[in-house]
Order: structure tokens, then sequence, then C-alpha cells
């Protein structure tokens, strides 16, 4: 079976990998990829954002399978113009797609369909005014985000209805965010932990992935600016049996049910961004494909052929294969550039990365690198995403073995969190004095 894997990341490079174990894979293409990718897969020099260039590309190299990575192409209809051509591909239309690709979609979605998420008032550039007036109605801290797109820039947490009234500005008068923040959505913050839960689903068949929770602030901590993610790990605890029950009860159900009844399915990969509030989980977001940096501890847990199911999400086959677990623990830690993610420099060369082996249980996911004379050099903020996984339920071993990959390698300016997993350790430990 020939692959092509669109995306150049972290998370398309856990793609590969995984989808490189399975034996029906044959050649897997990555368009464009990354110097890490390269290793597994050939990379062609085709952008996502180049959607005919890929079709013309998978339809001359008769792909069988097709996977999306970033959400751009898929919010383009990618997924529309190959299945007219009779290609299989795995993602959402560009109508299911809009989950992710328009806040209002999904918030005024959620509430028709009555899935629980924040409180929450929309306004077009416009409805300045009005938006201003909502405000001094609002508590702090609130909730602002973009109606669009806007590289995980579009969620602002206001700390008082000052900063909202600045972060309004910023999107309406100084189109901060262009087009994407034109219109908005004002919500009620939310207390309690964020975590995250992949859906893999043919549109009526669905299949729930090993919940995992990110690391998005900068910080040890969870302090600092916000950022794509600095890591993350999975199974984590505190999504208990009973809260996933409640989420695919309260959440994955209606939102598949609902989707269908709309008129377009969801297939693909749900991401399902939530917040256990003390009334239960609520949804924060919505994205339409795998979640970077937590595709990389969710994927190694499939205990599975990864090409197998993708292909049965495609083929709306899905009730013709399972997708068991393995009973392990993964932790993924970012090591970024110095300034991310403000401004920072790349090509910076990067030792270290011969002393892992995927025998011991490490694997180094490229995130943004690229290969210059024989050297694999820094090619963005995120670089690489360390990942560590333990074939025991032992989550505090898996971290240390991560770390102490993360301490083999080196390039100038390298940055990383220094407690990835250290929650869901606490958790963990919180449960155990609490059965004494």
């Amino acid at each position: 079976m020939n692959i092509l894997v669109i995306g150049s990341g972290g998370r398309e490079h856990a793609l590969v990998w995984k989808l490189k174990q399975s034996p029906q894979a044959g050649t897997i293409y990555c368009a464009p990829g990354n110097a890490g990718i390269a290793t597994l897969a050939e990379c062609v020099p085709i952008k996502g954002s180049d959607i005919d260039g890929l079709l013309q590309f998978a339809k001359k190299k008769k792909i069988d399978l097709t996977v999306v990575g970033p959400e751009d192409p898929l919010v383009n209809g990618i997924v529309d113009l190959f299945e007219k051509q009779g290609l299989r591909i795995f993602g959402p239309s560009r109508a299911a797609a809009e989950l992710e690709g328009s806040k209002v979609v999904a918030k005024r979605f959620m509430e028709k369909h009555r899935v629980p998420t924040a409180r929450f008032a929309v306004f077009s550039h416009e409805q300045h005014s009005e938006a201003k007036r909502h405000l001094e109605s609002c508590t702090a801290p609130i909730v602002v985000k973009a109606d669009g797109l806007a590289a995980g820039k579009g969620a602002v947490v206001c700390q008082t209805i000052g900063d909202a009234h600045t972060t309004l500005h910023d999107f309406f008068e100084k189109s901060a965010l262009g087009n994407a923040g034109k219109t908005v959505v004002i919500e009620e913050f939310m207390r309690g932990e964020e975590a995250s839960v992949f859906v893999l689903t043919d549109g009526e068949q669905y299949r729930i992935l090993a919940p995992a929770q990110d690391h998005k602030n900068i910080l040890d901590g969870d302090c600092g600016k916000n950022t794509g993610g600095m890591g993350a790990y999975a199974p984590a605890p505190i999504v208990t049996p009973d809260i996933l029950s409640a989420v695919e009860q309260k959440i994955i159900v209606p939102v598949l049910k609902g989707m269908r009844q709309e008129g377009k399915p969801y297939r693909g990969c749900l991401y399902v961004g939530l917040m256990l509030t003390q009334d239960g989980p609520k949804v924060v977001e919505f994205n339409c494909r795998f979640g970077d940096p937590e595709a990389q501890v969710v994927l190694p847990l499939i205990d599975g052929d990864l090409c197998e199911i993708l292909m049965a999400c495609a083929s709306r086959t899905l009730h013709t294969v399972q997708c068991p677990e393995h009973p392990a623990t993964a932790v993924c830690v970012v090591m970024a550039s110095r300034g991310y993610p403000d401004a920072y420099e790349t090509g910076k060369p990067i030792s270290g990365l011969d002393a892992l082996s995927a025998e011991d249980g490490v694997v180094a996911f490229h995130a943004a690198t690229k290969q210059v004379d024989g050297q694999i050099l820094t090619a963005g903020g995120r670089v690489l995403g360390v990942t560590a996984v333990g074939y025991s339920n032992e989550l505090e071993k898996t971290i240390r073995t991560a770390y102490s990959a993360v301490h083999r390698i080196a390039f100038d300016g390298a940055y990383y969190r220094s407690d990835i997993g250290s929650k869901g350790v606490r958790y963990l430990l919180s449960q155990l004095k609490g059965s004494v």
C-alpha cells in the first residue's frame, strides 16, 4: 500500500513512524516532511497548501491512502477534492472540518446539540460597540477567541476586563490576526484541569484513544506565554474511566450524531479539548486532526495496525477493525529554540540524536529540522519531541526515561520544561494517599 502523509512536524513524524510498522505499508511519502521523517519516508517538496499539487502527486504515484496532518488543508477542502477523484484519504470534509475552522460554528453546534461547553456570545467587527458593552457585564477572567484559524494564537485568556478590551481592539481594529479575528467568541472562563481525547471515526463507528494531557505554557508550573505545546503524556490518569464514559456519552456520541443529522458526517480524527470542571467535562475546543505534541504520545500506545485503522475510517469500514492499546505510558518532552514562542534563531547543529534507540523505548520525533551537508540543524521554534514509551503503568519511570534522553541531546539555545507529566504523578499520588 502506497501512503502519502501531508505535513512537516512532529505529529507527521509520529504518523510516519507508526504507519511504517504496518505490514501493509509499501512506499511512504511525506509532503514536505523534515530531516527526521526523511529517514523513514521519501520526502517530496510539496506544501500542504498546494492541494492541487498534492492531488496530482497522489494520482501519479498511485497513492492508496493519504493521511492529512495539519488543519489548513482539511479546512480548505482537500478531502472533498481527493474523494471526488476516487482517492482514499483520512480526514474530515471541508464542512465537517468547520468544527475547528470556525469557533462560531463549533459553539453554535454545541449549543444546538446540548454538548457541554462554556457560555458564550458572538460579535463581528461591526459589533465592536456591542462587544464592549457585553464585556462590562462579564466577570474576569474572561476568554476572547478569534473565529478563524490563527496558528494557536486565537484564544486569549484575559485576566481583567481591561485586558479583554485590549484584545478586542487588537483583533478588530489592529487586525492582529487578519480575517481570522474579524469575528470573535467571548466566553466564560472555565476552571479545572485540561485534557485531550482523540476519536477515530468513519462517521458511524468510532474508537477512543488513550486520553492525554498537553502542557501549553512555555515555563514550568504552567507559567509564561502560550505555545503550540511543550510536551504531553498519556494516558492521563485524571481522565478516569467514569470521566471518559461521561465524555463519550455527553460529548462524542452527540457530536457524531449531530454531524450526521446536519448532513456532514465526521470522518477522520476528532480532537476533543476538555476542561474537567466541578460540573463535569466540558469542551474547550475541537480540532479536526491529531494534536501536536499529543500525537507523539497517543500513537505509540496503539497496539494495532495504524494503516489498517486509518484506511477503515476512510473507507467507512471501521466496524471491521479493533483499536487495542498497549498497557503502557508515553511521555513527550519538546525541545525548543531559545526565545520561542517569540523570536528565535535557527540553523543550530543538533548533537546526540544517534545516541537514542527505539529499543530503549525512546524516539526523537522531529518537529522543525533540516539536513545540510549531512548535519541535522534546527529549523523552527519547536525542534524535537523526545518521546519515551514505558511498557508498564509506571508514569514516573517513563518520565525519567524521557528526560534521560533529553539530556543526551544538545543544540545552542535548547530549552525545555522540566515538569512534563508531573501533573499525572501528583494525581496518582493523591489517589494512593486517598486509598490508605
